[in-house]
């Protein structure tokens, strides 16, 4: 049975931590399996963080250029559990960026419809925060 794996990024500045996260999506869903790719919206991620510099529709046309996706969607909060309960995977990606509580969650779920959780180290040398922050200090 080929692996159906789903993840899921803010994308608005695409960066290293982000392709070796997507790599490794791609490699965990195997040469037959698929890998979708959930998009936040704009409202998603404010649920966390500062609304996004670049606009939902321009983060989705990234995203649909990279090929390591096989399948974009949307995705409305900042929590995956909608699109897996709608798409059903048999393996969501984390990141150890998130909180516990939310893997934690996470997991409980997927183990209970028999699925996992792989888990993504967080690439701590960047991070589209650092970038945001570092660009507007070479502005002052």
């Amino acid at each position: 049975v080929a692996n159906i794996v789903y993840s899921y990024y803010c994308l608005d500045i695409l960066h290293i931590g982000h392709i070796i996260d997507i790599k490794k999506s791609k490699k965990v869903a195997g040469v037959n399996g698929t890998l979708i790719a959930g998009i936040l919206t704009d409202e998603a991620i404010m649920e966390k963080k500062a609304k996004p510099i670049m606009p939902f529709a321009e983060r989705y046309k990234i995203a649909s250029s990279i090929k390591y996706f096989d399948r974009i969607v949307t995705q409305n909060t900042y929590s995956p559990l909608d699109n897996i309960i709608k798409y059903q995977p048999n393996i969501l990606m984390e990141s150890t960026s998130h909180s516990q509580e939310s893997i934690d969650e996470l997991t409980r779920y997927m183990m209970g419809v028999g699925g996992k959780v792989v888990i993504n180290s967080y690439y701590k040398k960047q991070s589209s925060t650092k970038i945001k922050a570092l660009i507007k200090n070479e502005e002052t």
